[in-house]
């Protein structure tokens, strides 16, 4: 028996509750994990409030990362006692995920722990600050150099933005965070942004081009904000997309992309090969600043406590990153 997160939906409702379920109901996979601490991100809080189709099949764990320790592997690349990852592949949506004290899932979603970070460290990344990191190595990809220019970060006082803010300043870029809470700015100041705006400056309807202000950004927030975030890029300037919190629709002209070689790179998270998400977290060890980690990730959960914190979450009234203590 292990308590869990567990989503239900049938002719009574949609409803998630904190219980315990049987090992046995476990679905198939290669490696046994007992889980130390998981996350609550936006995807999670959609699923546990139901204001989401994000779960496609019930009963479910929700939980899209997980951090623990292998328990029992039947895979040649992973041991009893090995500290492993997983972040995305479906886990919280078609397969049970992380908000459990126990999760079987394929070998092929693991990763290795980072030397240098440690379990709770590691959730307090989770998918938002190792998406963060691709749309780094995005930009890095394309040129963009720490004295090129500002790189402007969209939703900065989210988890994805404030990752991101702390790792550009670690790096040396100049940043500039875009944020609709003036309160969080002495927070976002301290993970080493720059200079902040209001997010009310891009979230209308803008012009297809616009004042040349950014060598690159990273945006987790799509609809027009992405759009008029593409139509100040400078010139062979580089936009890593990963989010839709405003929405999913790109009102957007081509302009920017055919009269100043602006460059739009998606970032997916979820199916990101195993190789290149091994690099994104090593990266992040090596180059995330612990006190600032401290900061991102300083709100540390129960299980139990998830539930009604997912609403908040969807409401934008939390800040950061939110660590779940599984077995607290």
């Amino acid at each position: 028996m292990f308590n869990a997160l567990l989503i239900e939906k049938d002719e009574s409702g949609y409803r998630t509750v904190c219980t315990g379920i049987q090992e046995d109901r476990l679905p198939e996979g290669d490696v046994l994990i007992d889980i130390s601490h998981s996350t609550l991100n936006y995807k999670d809080a959609l699923a546990i409030t139901g204001k989401g189709p994000v779960v496609r099949t019930f009963p479910m764990v929700p939980g899209i990362d997980l951090s623990g320790v292998v328990r029992e592997s039947a895979h040649a690349d992973f041991k009893r006692g090995d500290a492993v990852i997983l972040n995305g592949w479906g886990v919280g949506e078609t397969h049970w995920g992380g908000l459990s004290q126990v999760a079987r899932v394929r070998a092929d979603w693991l990763i290795r722990l980072p030397d240098g970070l440690t379990s709770e460290q590691a959730m307090a990344i989770g998918t938002a600050g190792y998406t963060a990191m691709l749309c780094v190595m995005a930009l890095q990809e394309h040129g963009i150099a720490p004295d090129g220019g500002d790189i402007l970060v969209t939703g900065a006082a989210g988890g994805v933005g404030s990752v991101a803010v702390s790792l550009l300043s670690s790096l040396g870029y100049r940043v500039v965070a875009s944020t609709g809470r003036a309160e969080e700015a002495d927070y976002l100041g301290s993970l080493g942004a720059a200079d902040i705006i209001d997010r009310n400056t891009l979230s209308g309807p803008g012009k297809p081009l616009a004042k040349e202000r950014w060598a690159g950004a990273v945006d987790s927030v799509g609809s027009h904000t992405l759009a008029n975030v593409c139509a100040g890029v400078r010139y062979g300037g580089v936009v890593a997309a990963c989010g839709l919190a405003q929405g999913m629709d790109f009102p957007a002209t081509v302009a920017p992309f055919i009269l100043r070689g602006v460059t739009l790179a998606g970032i997916d998270s979820v199916y990101c090969p195993r190789e290149r998400r091994q690099r994104a977290w090593s990266s992040i060890a090596r180059h995330l600043d612990p006190a600032k980690l401290a900061a991102i990730g300083k709100q540390t959960i129960a299980l139990r406590d998830a539930i009604p914190l997912a609403s908040e979450l969807l409401a934008g009234k939390v800040r950061g990153r939110v660590v779940v203590d599984i077995n607290r």
